[in-house]
């Protein structure tokens, strides 16, 4: 099914590409003209470029391009040849050879389920049920992560039939095997940073009730600075309500958010 007939009527002006990056066909979705620069917009698990949809048009009205590609073996983006062999480094480098095709300017700067077996559409219902909650999603020695959702219990209302439709489209295509393994069963294989930090204003939009919060670590470390050392300019806010998609939960507040950072840091261009 072509690209352009998988969303739903009102993103219809937001444009596809499909970018040669690295032996892969890349997918890229775009807004806007970028009279004021360029926003990416990168996703996570189980997300795909179709979760920055309300912000990529929110951004590209006010005047920016809006970026977001389906990272390699998620979406409508190619699977690499050994998913099994997946490393952080690969989805630097494709992003960096997908602003160069851009002509983007840069400055210097859990388990494998056999998520085979299940109907996708199920799968990403499942997904969004669970992760929407403020607990961490734990199987039982004897269960699965499939079985601790009740599909009988509703979508969250942000998260529309039309929306599972898209995803689960989307998944048939590139299904599990590497967005499971890319990036949970690939952390061990990330890089220490020591003392890099960054050195670009940074804002953090986090709902209170995000599972992620809650992980071992995570904090611990927002509250007692470790990431304000790597991120010395460095402002959070928190979303009372939201879970961890806050981006699909709260869109208008969220591009409320992000337009006025945005604004308060103007690109040289």
């Amino acid at each position: 099914m072509a690209a352009a007939t998988e969303q739903p009527q009102q993103i219809t002006e937001i444009e596809h590409a499909h970018l040669p990056v690295r032996g892969l066909s890349l997918h890229v979705a775009q807004a806007g003209k970028g009279e004021l620069g360029t926003v990416v917009f990168l996703h996570g698990f189980p997300e795909i470029w179709y979760s920055w949809r309300h912000q990529m048009l929110a951004v590209a009205a006010a005047g920016y391009r809006a970026v977001a590609p389906d990272w390699r073996g998620y979406g409508l983006s190619d699977q690499p040849p050994e998913p099994e062999a997946a490393e952080y480094d690969d989805l630097i480098e494709d992003l960096l050879a997908i602003l160069d095709a851009l002509a983007v300017p840069k400055q210097p700067g859990r388990a494998e389920a056999d998520f085979g077996r299940y109907n996708i559409k199920r799968v990403v219902r499942t997904i969004y049920i669970l992760f929407s909650k403020s607990e961490i999603p734990m199987a039982k020695e004897d269960q699965e992560i499939m079985d601790l959702a009740d599909l009988s219990t509703p979508l969250p209302e942000w998260f529309t039939e039309e929306d599972l439709d898209v995803y689960s489209s989307l998944y048939e295509k590139s299904g599990f095997r590497y967005p499971l393994q890319m990036p949970y069963r690939s952390l061990h294989k990330r890089k220490p940073i020591g003392d890099a930090k960054f050195q670009v204003p940074v804002f953090v939009v986090m709902g209170e009730k995000d599972y992620v919060y809650k992980f071992p670590g995570v904090e611990s470390a927002i509250k007692d600075g470790t990431m304000e050392r790597h991120a010395p300019d460095m402002k959070i806010t928190y979303i009372p309500e939201g879970s961890h998609f806050v981006q699909e939960q709260f869109p208008d507040y969220v591009n409320e958010l992000l337009l006025a950072f945005l604004k308060d840091h103007p690109v040289d261009k």
